[in-house]
């Protein structure tokens, strides 16, 4: 429901309740548990999008009672929730929706427990927030002890396997125990709400869907910048690097969305298929497109080997990379992909730069210019066309570019641009049964194909990350790959 006052779009949120359902969650004493599943699931029921029956059901190795979870639940949403987000007497009601059973995932103890909690009349769902090798064992043991029914979910987290042998590994596991339409592969990039605002705006524009080709595009950059260092998890960090903690899922999902035909429908399948092309028409990538660095310390920041704790490393905090999606749609026109760790600021866009007019009209003082379409994931979601317009004033034709952007806090005002976290989103799909932001078997492994080799080359010659200083944009190498096509990476 919409209206329109003072020309700003004033929208009725319709907030349409799941139906009543049990979901455990495996780890729910972890981090992961605490700064979004949880946090997430509370915001849910605030919004009045649980109904009564709703249950969450913590489960880890932790022996303690439901008094001791729920107390652990509560200081985790006061911790990672601003005052703002919360409401005491729904706090209050959602803890009351909890319980608790202890489970070791090795043995025999607690599964018993867990199986006498389910219910038979309501949708069940099982969230694997734990280390990916616990994947295989839990899918085991729910079969094992008869707690999962035939139409039950389990939501996996990534990483999904290091590399396709072990992806095809965790895929043939998962699939001894559950069919494909239940596994929820999470990807928490596609749950933000300006990466399907980008499925709205290509699909759902007739101004952008036609230009949206290599007659028109010159090229696309795909930035995930962080400030952020890898302290912390430097220990996991350093045997997997940017390609596999980033690139392989993220950025490929990304690439995917802004590249894949049109689908018939947005169905799960119909959406899953046409990202899948686009991943099989990926070109392998050649060496000279392809820069990887490693941070070094600057300022008050230490250094990606003090972050790792290791003495010796060749695994890349950043990288970027030039390439190509081989099919009709796409002839020519170069995809960009850049992330990295340390970087001066914390920016995920999606930049879509149109070629310049074929023919200028004007003489050489006015200037040449190109339309810029920039999707902003984080932070400010929001999308910002650039336009081309005479400067004002006298003195002739002066062109220059302006902005038509479109923040979601200014365009829909406070309440709308306070928009569910990805997390939120994700787990409500899962309930609905609803699979179009997960990924399929199928195309995970598709990644891994497209992955290893690049990965293997780079191994085989023995390179090294070129260093750059923390807080900058990357290193030069980065800006070098650009420049020697005329283009210029967007500023982080």
């Amino acid at each position: 429901m919409e209206a329109v006052r003072q020309g700003k779009a004033i929208m009725v949120s319709r907030v349409i309740p799941v139906d009543p359902f049990d979901l455990v969650i495996f780890g729910a004493t972890g981090d992961l548990a605490r700064r979004k599943i949880l946090p997430g699931l509370y915001r849910r029921f605030c919004d009045g999008q649980m109904p009564p029956e709703a249950r969450i059901i913590g489960a880890a190795r932790t022996e303690q009672d439901n008094a001791a979870f729920a107390e652990q639940v509560r200081e985790a949403i006061e911790t990672f929730l601003p005052a703002k987000k919360r409401d005491p007497k729904g706090l209050k009601a959602f803890l009351e929706r909890l319980s608790y059973v202890a489970v070791d995932a090795h043995g025999e103890a607690g599964w018993e427990d867990l199986r006498a909690t389910m219910r038979d009349n309501v949708v069940q769902a099982f969230y694997f927030s734990v280390a990916p090798a616990l994947f295989g064992v839990l899918a085991e043991r729910l079969h094992h002890f008869e707690i999962a029914r035939k139409d039950a979910r389990i939501v996996v987290e990534k990483p999904f396997g290091r590399d396709l042998g072990t992806a095809r590994e965790l895929n043939a596991t998962l699939a001894a125990h559950f069919d494909e339409a239940q596994i929820y592969r999470i990807d928490h990039y596609l749950g933000k709400e300006t990466v399907q605002n980008l499925m709205a705006v290509r699909f759902g524009n007739t101004l952008f869907e036609p230009l949206w080709n290599a007659q028109y595009v010159d090229h696309v950059q795909i930035t995930v910048a962080e400030e952020v260092g890898v302290g912390g998890r430097g220990a996991y960090y350093d045997k997997s690097g940017a390609m596999r903690d980033m690139v392989q899922n993220h950025l490929m999902q990304l690439l995917c969305l802004t590249a894949m035909e049109p689908p018939a429908r947005f169905e799960p399948d119909a959406v899953r298929d046409e990202k899948l092309k686009v991943i099989r028409a990926l070109d392998p990538v050649a060496p000279v497109d392809i820069v990887r660095g490693q941070y070094r310390a600057s300022g008050d920041h230490a250094s990606y080997l003090e972050d790792a704790e290791a003495e010796v490393s060749r695994t890349e905090s950043f990288i970027a990379m030039k390439i190509h999606v081989s099919n009709w749609r796409w002839n020519r026109t170069p995809f960009y992909l850049r992330t990295g760790k340390r970087l001066r600021s914390r920016k995920s866009e999606i930049v879509i730069h149109f070629k310049e007019t074929p023919h200028s009209i004007f003489d050489a003082d006015a200037g040449n210019r190109a339309n810029v379409l920039s999707i902003r994931l984080q932070p400010d979601e929001g999308i910002d066309l650039r336009v081309t317009i005479k400067e004002p004033g006298p003195g002739g034709m002066r062109l220059i570019d302006v902005p038509l952007d479109m923040s979601f806090a200014d365009a829909l005002g406070p309440e709308v641009a306070d928009v569910p976290d990805a997390y939120e989103r994700l787990i409500m799909d899962v309930i609905r049964g609803n699979q179009t932001l997960f990924m399929r078997g199928d195309e995970v492994e598709a990644a891994w194909a497209w992955t290893d080799p690049i990965i293997a080359a780079w191994e085989a010659r023995g390179d090294r990350p070129v260093p750059y200083h923390a807080g900058s944009s990357g290193p030069e190498e980065a800006a070098i790959l650009m420049h020697r096509d005329n283009r210029r990476w967007r500023e982080i």
